[in-house]
């Protein structure tokens, strides 16, 4: 796929994240590690769905995840920042302090490679008032612009997925 394919990609599901969230006036937020605020600003270059960004939360050092989302320093440290734990601590923290209704997390390592770490490697959690999910990529050494760009994607579909199980219902009601 090319980056100019993968960028309408992206756009078209931001689009379609804002047309099912916009009538119930539901909010979302970011945390974003790897991805360095890549989800927040595609969010936020579509005039339309822009409205339903309630916070972001750009947290790439262990410290930032810690200092702004609150999370365990040991637990972070200890799997270096990437792990489904990790990603899922990060979404439920984002939600709880942006008092939003959906909340996405991404964290991985893109590349290169330093020490053992799996090259794209991605896990992204979602938080919302009925639970969380998660889901792990494993894209291999892409490059980090392409290994970002699909963990957007991926983030934006999970959004998508929980937006028509729970707040679809709840706008038709």
């Amino acid at each position: 796929m090319t980056k100019a394919m993968r960028e309408h990609a992206i756009a078209t599901l931001v689009h379609d994240l804002g047309k099912l969230l916009l009538p119930g006036h539901f909010k979302i937020a970011t945390a974003e590690s790897c991805t360095g605020g890549m989800l927040a600003c595609a969010i936020v270059s579509d005039i339309d769905a822009s409205s339903i960004l309630e916070r972001a939360f750009v947290v790439y050092s262990v410290d930032a995840k810690c200092d702004m989302l609150g999370l365990e320093r040991d637990r972070v440290e200890e799997c270096g920042g990437v792990a489904k734990d990790v990603a899922i601590a990060m979404a439920t923290s984002a939600l709880q302090k942006s008092g939003a209704d959906l909340a996405v997390a991404i964290t991985g390592f893109a590349g290169p490679r330093e020490g053992n770490e799996e090259v794209g490697l991605i896990h992204i959690a979602t938080a919302y008032a009925q639970g969380v999910r998660h889901k792990a990529l494993h894209l291999g050494d892409i490059g980090r612009k392409a290994a970002c760009e699909q963990a957007v994607a991926a983030a934006l579909e999970m959004m998508i997925e929980v937006s028509h199980a729970f707040f679809a219902a709840r706008t038709s009601a």
